[in-house]
């Protein structure tokens, strides 16, 4: 069964996020401007990785939702890497759903937004398009890129719906190889007592 939390650390929960949220938000707003002094070509592209990112992330937040811990219970016990991982997130679907969905997936759509008006200004005058032009520009960019971040959360949320299991995997196995990285294993798996300890306790 999953963890259930109380509805008071739920709500500190919630505005902890919506704290977090502000000066996150701020930041990567200002990284936007960034795209106005780089050529039109370097800016497309990082609002396509902007992108991508939403929608990975959104899709992680939905499978973190539709996944199940009994699977990763049978995995834990042939000792699968960042199995025991993927039962912390299933546990705390709700916290991952929250900060991957509506946090950062929610931040990388207003960045892909105001990425693409920055992109389209520099096409308008890369080709020193006018008047209707201009216009037309720049509504197609936004179209475009409002249609590539619409597009990819619904193809990853349909795939995590159907196959949350290994996208949870991978997502653990990321999180276990970064801990690992920085020397910061899961404090579960405890070192079993050698032969000569175990001969000692009887």
């Amino acid at each position: 069964m999953r963890k259930t939390t109380s509805k008071t650390a739920n709500y500190a929960f919630a505005l902890t996020i919506a704290a977090l949220t502000l000066p996150i938000s701020a930041v990567f707003d200002t990284s936007t401007i960034f795209l106005n002094a780089a050529r039109w070509y370097v800016g497309a592209s990082i609002v396509v990785v902007i992108v991508l990112v939403g929608a990975l992330f959104d899709m992680l937040g939905m499978a973190a939702a539709a996944a199940r811990e009994t699977p990763f219970h049978a995995m834990a016990a042939e000792r699968v890497f960042g199995a025991r991982r993927a039962i912390v997130i299933v546990r705390n679907a709700e916290k991952v759903s929250s900060v991957c969905s509506d946090v950062i997936g929610d931040i990388a759509g207003v960045l892909s937004g105001a990425g693409a008006l920055a992109v389209s200004v520099q096409v308008i005058q890369a080709i020193q398009a006018h008047g209707w032009a201009t216009e037309a520009l720049r509504i197609g960019i936004t179209a475009v890129i409002t249609a590539l971040t619409v597009g990819g959360k619904a193809i990853g949320k349909t795939i995590a719906i159907h196959s949350p299991t290994p996208i949870i995997l991978f997502a653990a196995r990321v999180w276990e190889s970064f801990a690992m990285l920085f020397g910061r294993r899961d404090p579960s798996r405890r070192r079993r007592p050698r032969r000569r300890d175990r001969g000692r306790d009887r």
